[in-house]
């Protein structure tokens, strides 16, 4: 592949900071859905098994409601991030269901799969920007799944997204480093960029995998923080997989432990003693 059909693969244009901008001729999607509460991710009795024998996913049912924010703990192995691939449609189920907007992810293929995961945003342990893009052109980039054409596949960006992309950045903080290079950002700030280049999506489903373990504690609050508003203030279904229970505790409505590819409990936060937690991460005897 060379360097323009990257670019183009890429979606991240030519230059290192500008945003190119066209008119916006396509339909709007709608935003976030914040008006009513209800149920935005339900996942059923999903089982994931490798070729090789492996069972990642063993029965594994969840319920995430608007405004409700969810973090799962467990040991590294035990299927949390099995589970959010699952979900966003990255790995198709061995068997069961995630219906996310009304629509089952694990039945569909192909532009049908792409379409319907569009109300799922993920956020990743690293923020995986473009480094040499400004802030801005970060953020815009999570609207592009709007917006196919050769202008966008070029780097283009609809006049359209500019505006609530700097209202994205504003919500997270950041808005005086819009026109930045993505690369002199601290983990921090990179990690709240992402976040607002998860809201450019319009979601109604935010999956944070691991989304601090990389981030000093001042930092990670900051971000928990956020997942937070997201869901209080947005009306945002937020699933946050995390290796650290006193962040899950202080800021999540439920705590759901895993255990080989179980769900261990599902529970209110607060009534989540810390034995059940420490049980979370024993070995299983052999």
């Amino acid at each position: 592949m060379n360097a323009m059909q990257q670019t183009i693969a890429d979606g991240i244009g030519f230059d290192g900071l500008a945003v190119p901008a066209f008119a916006d001729t396509g339909a709007r999607a709608p935003g976030n859905a914040s008006a009513g509460l209800g149920m935005r991710l339900a996942v059923r009795n999903l089982v994931m098994r490798y070729p090789n024998g492996h069972t990642a996913l063993d029965g594994v049912s969840l319920r995430v409601g608007a405004g409700e924010m969810v973090v799962i703990l467990g040991s590294n192995g035990c299927g949390k991030s099995t589970l959010m691939k699952c979900v966003v449609g990255l790995n198709r189920p061995t068997a069961g269901s995630v219906e996310v907007a009304g629509r089952d992810l694990a039945t569909l293929r192909g532009n049908a799969l792409r379409e319907a995961r569009m109300p799922v945003a993920l956020i990743s342990q690293h923020a995986n920007l473009v480094k040499r893009r400004s802030v801005l052109a970060n953020v815009c980039t999570g609207a592009l799944g709007r917006h196919r054409s050769l202008s966008t596949m070029l780097g283009g960006l609809p006049k359209s997204e500019l505006e609530p992309a700097r209202r994205f950045l504003d919500e997270v903080g950041l808005l005086p480093l819009a026109n930045q290079r993505a690369g002199t950002l601290s983990g921090g700030q990179a990690q709240r960029v992402a976040v607002a280049r998860a809201l450019a999506q319009r979601p109604q489903v935010v999956l944070a995998d691991e989304p601090v373990a990389s981030l000093d504690p001042e930092a990670a609050d900051d971000v928990m923080r956020l997942l937070r508003r997201l869901a209080t203030d947005d009306g945002l279904a937020v699933v946050a997989v995390l290796h650290q229970p006193e962040l899950a505790t202080r800021y999540a409505d439920r705590l759901i432990g895993m255990r080989s590819g179980r769900v261990e409990f599902d529970e209110r936060a607060a009534s989540v003693g810390s034995q059940q937690i420490s049980n979370l991460y024993v070995a299983h005897a052999s």
